[in-house]
């Protein structure tokens, strides 16, 4: 993956993630996703490159823009998968909450998991614990792996996982095994993709979260060294069907391989507002500063940059 190519990203999601910023606090969720697929958009469409997104803001009826299966690029080689979330926690923006960022996953055609946007059961980790882990063991096996293979107690091991009704009930197994537990109110992606910084505080993902957010994380994780693993698990009947439709199944287990093939992979990321991964938007009398993180799967590196916007 051309490093020149990484930098043009950086300009994509920091469009996305100034747009947004625009709309922090002030409720209206659509308002604030609108502004960064715009801006998103915009910015893909300059750049020397043929893109097609392979799991994005939806299908063409539920998205006009960044929809799966779109072109985006001014065309020509290299030609590539792209995975996007312009805004990662609509909500955390419209709301003024936690942890958001402007998102992009990317890789030659075929590597990466074109996929229908539903739900996933999840669990990932950080290198040194990435053969620890088992989809269908109980959470006090995965925790109490998990602890041996990082050589901490479990009662230190810390667990992010969504807060939603749907996870009481994992989140007092988390509890009864006897490790913490970290609740975020959105945005699976950075929080997968903290397991595998051993500065986060974070040790270990659990729970049902978005499939393009499992596209997304699973990309950084892989070229991190970590590991994911996720299974489709469709919250209502129109869910199933989009499952059974796009000719997946709901027994199958995938893994970073599965989500994000190779090493030709790259993900980036803009913080929007300050989450486990980046800081958000700064504003000063004169310039709007953004935090970004680039992570290539060729070189297996990860660069942070930070850039002043001038007003």
């Amino acid at each position: 993956m051309d490093r020149n190519l990484a930098l043009e990203f950086v300009r994509v999601t920091e469009a996305a993630a100034i747009a947004a910023y625009a709309w922090i606090g002030k409720g209206d969720n659509n308002a604030a996703d609108g502004a960064a697929v715009d801006a998103m958009r915009t910015w893909f469409n300059e750049i020397p490159f043929s893109g097609k997104v392979v799991i994005g803001e939806g299908s063409k009826d539920e998205a006009p823009e960044l929809y799966t299966g779109e072109k985006i690029g001014l065309g020509g080689a290299p030609y590539m998968d792209i995975a996007v979330d312009p805004l990662e926690c609509t909500n955390s923006v419209a709301y003024g909450r936690y942890n958001a960022t402007s998102v992009i996953a990317a890789g030659p055609r075929g590597t990466l998991l074109s996929a229908p946007d539903t739900y996933m059961d999840k669990i990932a980790v950080g290198r040194k614990a990435k053969k620890a882990i088992n989809l269908d063991a109980s959470v006090a096996t995965n925790i109490k792996n998990v602890a041996k293979a990082l050589g901490k107690k479990v009662s230190d091991v810390t667990v992010i996982i969504l807060e939603r009704d749907r996870h009481k009930s994992l989140i007092q197994e988390v509890r009864k095994a006897g490790a913490r537990v970290r609740l975020i109110s959105d945005g699976d992606v950075a929080a997968a993709i903290a397991t595998c910084m051993p500065d986060s505080g974070i040790d270990l993902l659990l729970g049902v979260g978005g499939s393009t957010e499992a596209v997304l994380g699973g990309a950084a994780v892989k070229i991190l060294g970590g590991e994911m693993y996720c299974r489709f698990k469709p919250t209502d009947a129109h869910h199933a069907n989009l499952v059974k439709k796009a000719g997946f199944n709901t027994k199958k287990i995938y893994s970073t391989e599965d989500l994000a093939k190779g090493k030709e992979l790259m993900f980036t990321a803009t913080g929007i507002i300050d989450g486990p991964l980046l800081p958000g938007v700064l504003v000063t009398n004169d310039a709007l500063i953004t935090h970004s993180v680039v992570v290539r799967g060729e070189t297996s590196t990860l660069r942070y940059v930070t850039t002043h916007h001038q007003r």
